[in-house]
């Protein structure tokens, strides 16, 4: 089986625990005003790998992941179901932990999908989700999708007990009101397979790659944040979990 991959990154630190082997997969039906990745938007572009060869290449380094492992990101991952599946089975067969990045936008539960969900937190021991935003209209003017896939997929997460992150983009004028604080949390709050929330100041580092693609950028001159403006955001988070 064949993967269409935008890019791999060998000794990554933030997607996920430890040093990671980030393998960046093609494809995302998701629009999001603050996405920095565009050139991962369009499905069956990208270089070709199958499973097989990505496990070649971060086994030669294999050493350097010991307190880490391989994450799926993209784009996303789940757009390409099944050789999500053959990759992190492999990864299992060499004790690799293994992080899934995704929106969970592509979820449903069609019994054959659910089936091949169930194969894959099988040999996943970590999912990231970005929770773009608890409000469904919001979701939609902020991704162009609902978040209905999203909240479904999170509870089946809880459900399962597979261990999960929540990730959330702080961006000014969009997600940063305490109201949309308060309702994440309040969203959140029921799941308890949570390990760990992470607040993401939005950055315009990403600006450059629309430039490059002739796209113009939609957030135009919205205002990068800070590091603290997260924690004051999270601290809103956690305290209406309680």
């Amino acid at each position: 089986m064949v993967g269409q991959i935008h890019s791999i990154e060998t000794f990554g630190t933030v997607d996920g625990p430890g040093v990671r082997f980030v393998v960046f997969f093609q494809g995302c039906p998701m629009r999001c005003l603050y996405c920095h990745n565009p050139d991962t938007w369009i499905a069956g572009a990208g270089e070709k790998h199958t499973a097989s060869d990505l496990i070649a290449k971060m086994l030669r380094n294999l050493s350097f992941y010991q307190t880490g492992g391989i994450t799926a990101t993209g784009g996303e991952p789940l757009l390409q179901l099944d050789f999500l599946i053959e990759l992190f089975e492999l990864a299992k067969r060499h004790r690799i932990h293994t992080c899934l990045d995704t929106s969970g936008i592509t979820f449903h539960e069609a019994p054959l999908y659910l089936e091949k969900i169930d194969r894959l937190l099988a040999v996943t021991d970590l999912v990231m989700l970005d929770i773009k935003h608890a409000s469904d209209k919001a979701h939609q003017q902020l991704t162009g999708c609902s978040n209905t896939p999203v909240v479904a997929f999170a509870k089946y997460l809880s459900q399962k007990k597979v261990k999960m992150r929540v990730r959330h983009v702080l961006v000014p004028g969009y997600t940063d009101s305490e109201a949309d604080l308060v309702a994440l949390g309040q969203l959140v709050r029921d799941l308890d397979n949570i390990e760990k929330i992470e607040v993401l100041p939005y950055h315009t580092l990403g600006r450059a790659k629309y430039e490059n693609l002739g796209i113009p950028y939609p957030l135009g001159d919205t205002p990068q944040l800070t590091a603290r403006d997260a924690a004051a955001a999270l601290a809103v988070i956690e305290q209406s979990m309680k």
